[in-house]
């Protein structure tokens, strides 16, 4: 049975080495085309590159399981459940993206109808306030971080506003949840800093507070309704959620209704300063600007990797991805594929998108897909209609570095 598939012995893949993170494109291209199945070796994981092979193993829950974790450096590889899941038959509630159906559809139900399209409708004024606010505050700059000062605050602070967050928590919470989530230079990936897990104990102490407040004073917001809500299990018994998956629900909109759309924001601000015809094209017809937002997270995915754990012998192009194992999805590389998309390294803000996997897809898609277009939506409208021409400069454009998340951490841009 042969497990290992023939590659160039010069093409290298690593998702945590930050010179390869900085532009992966062209050995993603060279993955599709050459090792459409990679394998890496220092690391002990496959690698799945092409859009129509991340989508089916995307689809394919029962194959592909969530369950052992979806960060390469997090999965567990022996029976204990991955970081911030239980061992029970339910797992974690909470920890939904660490789950399969039936806990993964359990916990989904409690909170779907906050992230549909119609229920982020009502966040659009929220958006459009917090965006103006923190425009205004550049007013008369001739030069800013377009990341720090305006893009950084209002994804944690929109997610924090539907999770009851008091107003003057949102931005400081926001920031330290990020903060526990990234890798320093030189980290060992599956190691945090001292810095990251002293901001997870921050977060942890004060979300303990913020329970035993929603608990005994109930709000109209999220957090209160998850701490008096019951769920059915498949067993047909009901009950509470537990401190842990509470918390771990709070983590999980907290990080995910932040850092990937913050960093998808950042991209919009340098992409359409790389290509300011595009950008002309948005301010000269702001409602193109829905359409290009999905055009901005196919061109650059912010979660542009997704892990799963392999849960019977599979077989990629001849090769034998034996049980057990761990494969990446590289839906950042499917968004580029020539199979799927004419020209797909042209950032074309009319380009007609059928569909892309910057969100995910299948069970696991994206909850927060629909605040996130929102969010960008509103924020470019904002942006483009105070500052229609900006330049970006590119020597102190800085990206962020996790496992899983790509963006920029600072975009210094000077407005005309």
């Amino acid at each position: 049975m042969k497990t290992r598939p023939e590659q160039p012995a010069d093409l290298y893949y690593d998702p945590y080495d930050p010179v390869i993170d900085k532009d992966p494109y062209p050995i993603w291209k060279r993955m599709r085309d050459e090792a459409p199945l990679y394998y890496n070796e220092r690391y002990n994981f496959y690698a799945l590159s092409r859009f129509d092979d991340v989508l089916s193993a995307l689809e394919n829950w029962r194959d592909y399981s969530s369950a052992r974790g979806t960060v390469l450096e997090m999965m567990q590889m022996d029976d204990t459940p991955p970081p911030g899941a239980r061992s029970n038959i339910y797992g974690n509630l909470g920890m939904m993206i660490f789950s399969d159906p039936p806990e993964h559809d359990i916990a989904r139900r409690l909170v779907n109808q906050y992230f549909s399209p119609a229920g982020v409708a009502a966040y659009e004024a929220r958006c459009r306030t917090l965006a103006r606010q923190f425009l205004d505050a550049t007013e008369g700059k001739a030069e800013f971080d377009l990341v720090e000062e305006v893009i950084r605050p209002i994804p944690p602070m929109m997610i924090g506003h539907i999770l009851g967050v008091p107003e003057e928590d949102q931005a400081r919470l926001g920031r330290l949840v990020d903060e526990s989530l990234t890798i320093q230079p030189g980290e060992a990936p599956d190691r945090r800093s001292e810095r990251a897990q002293a901001a997870n104990a921050q977060v942890m102490e004060y979300l303990g507070l913020l329970i035993a407040e929603r608990t005994a004073n109930p709000r109209d917001d999220l957090f209160s309704i998850l701490i008096q809500s019951e769920v059915e299990l498949p067993d047909g018994t009901r009950r509470r959620l537990a401190t842990e998956e509470l918390l771990s629900f709070f983590m999980l909109l907290q990080a995910a209704g932040s850092e990937t759309t913050a960093r998808a924001l950042a991209w919009a601000g340098v992409l359409l300063a790389r290509h300011p015809d595009q950008r002309k094209k948005l301010v000269d017809d702001p409602g193109k600007i829905r359409n290009a937002v999905e055009e901005l997270v196919r061109y650059e995915a912010p979660s542009p990797i997704q892990a799963r754990y392999v849960m019977r012998d599979v077989e990629w192009y001849g090769v034998t991805v034996p049980k057990g194992s761990k494969i990446a999805l590289l839906n950042g590389s499917a968004n580029r594929d020539e199979r799927q998309y004419e020209n797909p390294d042209a950032f074309d803000v009319e380009r007609k998108i059928r569909r892309h996997l910057a969100f995910g897809h299948g069970t696991h898609v994206c909850l927060g897909a629909h605040l996130a277009r929102l969010e960008m939506r509103v924020v470019l409208e904002e942006l483009l209609r105070r500052y229609p021409e900006w330049e970006v400069d590119e020597s102190r454009l800085e990206l962020v570095h996790t496992s899983t998340v790509r963006g920029p951490k600072a975009v210094p841009i000077r407005v005309a």
